[in-house]
Parts: C-alpha cells; sequence; structure tokens
C-alpha cells in the first residue's frame, strides 16, 4: 500500500519515531510492517554485521557500497515486496537514499554513479515518502555519546568531517527530490517529532486514497 523510509544521520532519533510510528499507525487500524537497513532477514542481516563490523576498518568503499546494495536488493525480493503485494504499510529504517549520501557523497563515489547501480539492482522499488531528520552533526553527535563501547559501530568511528558530508549529502538528495523527501526538525521533543511525521504520513495516506477512488 504505502512504503515510508526514514532518514538521517546517526543520532537524528529516527530509529525511536519510526517504532511509534507504527505503534500510531497500528492504533487507526492499519496493517504495518518495520523493518530496518542494513538488515530485515537473515541473509541481510549477516551483510549487516559485515559491513558495520569495526574488525573490517580497512573495507574499500566500493565494497562497502555494494555490500549495502546486495543486501538491500535481498531485503527488497523477501520482505519488502511481498508485503507492498498485500496491501501492507512498509516503514524502513534506512533505505536508498542512505547508500547515496553515505557512500555516494561522503565516501566520494557519486550520488548519481549510486542512484544509477540502485536504479538497476532495485528496479522500480522505491519509497512513496521518505521522512529527513534534520538535526546539526554536532548535536548528533552528543547524543551519540550517550552509547557504550560494544554498541559502537565502524561508523561510529569516523570522524566529524565524515559525519558532515553525509549530511550535505542528504542536502542534496533533498534538494533533488522535493516531491518525496519531507523534512522533520529532530531537534523538537519525541511527541513534536512524531506529530509532524504524522502529518506527512496521513497526507500521503489520503493521497492514495483519493487516487484510488477516482
Amino acid at each position: 500500500m504505502l512504503f515510508i523510509t526514514l532518514e538521517g544521520i546517526d543520532g537524528s532519533g529516527k530509529t525511536t519515531i519510526s517504532k511509534l510510528l507504527k505503534e500510531k499507525l497500528r492504533s487507526e487500524e492499519y496493517q504495518v510492517v518495520l523493518t530496518r537497513e542494513p538488515g530485515g532477514n537473515e541473509i541481510s542481516e549477516q551483510i549487516r554485521n559485515i559491513i558495520l563490523s569495526k574488525h573490517n576498518l580497512g573495507m574499500d568503499n566500493w565494497t562497502e557500497a555494494l555490500l549495502y546494495i546486495a543486501a538491500r536488493r535481498q531485503h527488497v525480493v523477501e520482505d519488502i515486496l511481498p508485503a507492498l503485494k498485500e496491501g501492507v504499510i512498509v516503514i524502513c529504517d534506512r533505505f536508498m537514499d542512505s547508500t547515496s549520501a553515505y557512500q555516494g557523497y561522503a565516501r566520494g563515489l557519486g550520488i548519481r554513479t549510486l542512484n544509477e547501480v540502485q536504479s538497476i539492482v532495485l528496479g522500480t522499488t522505491k519509497p512513496d515518502l521518505t521522512l529527513f531528520f534534520d538535526i546539526e552533526p554536532t548535536t548528533a553527535n552528543e547524543r551519540m555519546k550517550v552509547r557504550n563501547e560494544g554498541e559502537m559501530n565502524r561508523f561510529d568511528l569516523e570522524n566529524n568531517l565524515f559525519h558532515e558530508k553525509v549530511y550535505k549529502g542528504y542536502q542534496v538528495l533533498i534538494s533533488e527530490n522535493t516531491d518525496r523527501i519531507k523534512v522533520v526538525d529532530a531537534r523538537k521533543t519525541v511527541n513534536e517529532v512524531l506529530e509532524q511525521v504524522y502529518y506527512y504520513v496521513e497526507e500521503i495516506i489520503q493521497k492514495i486514497k483519493d487516487k484510488a477512488n477516482g
């Protein structure tokens, strides 16, 4: 029925909101699946472990990007498409825009290049609505400091410049996809952020209903 993705730099709060959004939609009697990337199923989760492991600091940038896309392909085929075909609302914590921002822009592989690769691999499976959780990298970094060492992954070890580049990469994507990507002020309280998110979700659900009714 509806494919929603949540994007943003680490520490933006999107994971917390994704769970609240799922519960709110279910309270409105919608069928909802919440998933994440990289991951979502057994094969993709194994790829996730390889990508995020602190033991793999020497990973090549293209290897990293292609692993993300491979995990995404498996996720789409095994989980996302079947759910959408059953009329379920799918909420995914990260999707194709993460690869474009992190590997395309911050790693320097090129946003357009990775967009082309993902289009070939994923076909027409793209989000109906993407919510970007907007927060300055310095503020997000402060939030991330509460993580203990065991929770940290390879990307948590990147310097501030890398995370600033990721943020800039997202700004490029937003400017090129204004119809699909909506900006949410992630600096606000959890309830205020959820209110912003639900406004955009309700809006697109109504559009889908209006289209269905002709």
